[in-house]
């Protein structure tokens, strides 16, 4: 069964992690605040390969980086180590939001791409499914190469004798 990662309500019922982002989120009120960018919480916490400084991860789509500095600014700009900038992924500038609230890291990144085509929700999604499909000790690989320092796609490749760029290949994995 595949999770509907577009709605947070799943957190509801996962692990105290979960949970307690689920609680972060709705106090916030990130995805209400920022529903005209089509958030989505993507990563490694919704898949449950996170490490204790995993950072909630929010993906949004935004055409319009002034726009959308001056909204991250004004909602979040009163949170611990707030800071804004601006970077150039794929080709594609993006807007890159991080503070601190209640014991998380929160990152929100808005670029001109449908977040559901964004690269992050969809590695996210087929990690997902290869986690689903290779169990418990894959998964626990995973974190085990990722507290020794390996990012999360760099580790799926690794496991998974890909070649190339990781962030490519993975997309490539048909499960």
């Amino acid at each position: 069964m595949i999770l509907d990662f577009k709605n947070i309500e799943y957190l509801k019922f996962g692990n105290v992690k979960q949970r307690d982002a689920y609680t972060e989120l709705k106090r916030l009120k990130i995805f209400e605040n920022l529903k005209n960018h089509h958030p989505i919480l993507a990563g490694s916490i919704p898949i449950e390969i996170d490490l204790p400084e995993s950072d909630l991860d929010i993906i949004c789509e935004c055409n319009n980086h002034q726009d959308f500095s001056e909204l991250l600014t004004k909602l979040f700009e009163n949170k611990k180590g707030f800071g804004i900038n601006f970077k150039i992924f794929n080709g594609k500038k993006a807007t890159i939001a991080k503070f601190e609230s209640n014991g998380f890291a929160i990152e929100i990144f808005g670029q001109n791409i449908p977040t559901d085509q964004q690269n992050a929700y969809r590695h996210m999604l087929a990690e997902y499914k290869i986690l689903n499909n290779k169990g418990l000790e894959f998964k626990n690989e995973i974190k085990e190469l990722k507290a020794k320092g390996i990012k999360t796609e760099p580790a799926f490749a690794k496991l998974l004798g890909l070649k190339g760029d990781p962030y490519l290949e993975l997309l490539k994995v048909k499960v």
